[in-house]
C-alpha cells in the first residue's frame, strides 16, 4: 500500500472554546486513512519569538502567527468563535488568503449558517463530521 500523504494544517481557534478544539483533534486523530501535523498554537505555550521567548507585542503576536500559517497546506476556521475573538481570528484568515491557503470553515454544532466574513473567505463550509473534514482537507490541501 503506498503512503499517505501527510497533510500540514493549521487550525484558527480561541483557547477559552478549548473543548471545540480538541474535539476536532480528536476527529482528525480517530480518521482511518488520515495523516496530519498540526501548526496550531499549543495551550502550553501558544505563540513564541524564534528565540523561544514568549510573544509580548502585537507585533510579535502577528510574526508568530505567520509563522505557523506559512508551512501548511490548509487552515481549518473553527466559526462558532468568530464573533467572541475575531480580531485574531480575522488576523488568522486574512494571513491564509495572503499566503494563498485554503481555508475549511467548520459550522457551529447544530448551525447551518456561519459569520459572512468567514463564508466569503472560505473555499468551503462543512459541519462537525470527521468524513466531511477530511474530505474537505483533501480536496482542497495545496
Amino acid at each position: 500500500m503506498p503512503s499517505l500523504k501527510t497533510y500540514d494544517i493549521f487550525i484558527s481557534h480561541a483557547w477559552r472554546y478549548g473543548s471545540d478544539y480538541e474535539h476536532l483533534v480528536n476527529l482528525l486523530d480517530s480518521a482511518l486513512f488520515f495523516n496530519y501535523r498540526n501548526y496550531s498554537a499549543p495551550k502550553d505555550k501558544p505563540l513564541y519569538n524564534l528565540d523561544s521567548t514568549d510573544v509580548s507585542t502585537k507585533r510579535e503576536i502577528e510574526q508568530a502567527i505567520q509563522r505557523k500559517i506559512r508551512p501548511v497546506n490548509i487552515v481549518l476556521v473553527l466559526s462558532g468563535m468568530y464573533y467572541n475573538y475575531r480580531h485574531w481570528m480575522q488576523y488568522e484568515i486574512d494571513t491564509a488568503l495572503s499566503m494563498n491557503k485554503p481555508i475549511i470553515a467548520i459550522k457551529p454544532r447544530g448551525n447551518l449558517f456561519i459569520p459572512s466574513d468567514i463564508s466569503i473567505a472560505a473555499n468551503t463550509e462543512v459541519g462537525w463530521n470527521s468524513d466531511s473534514i477530511v474530505t474537505a482537507i483533501r480536496n482542497y490541501s495545496i
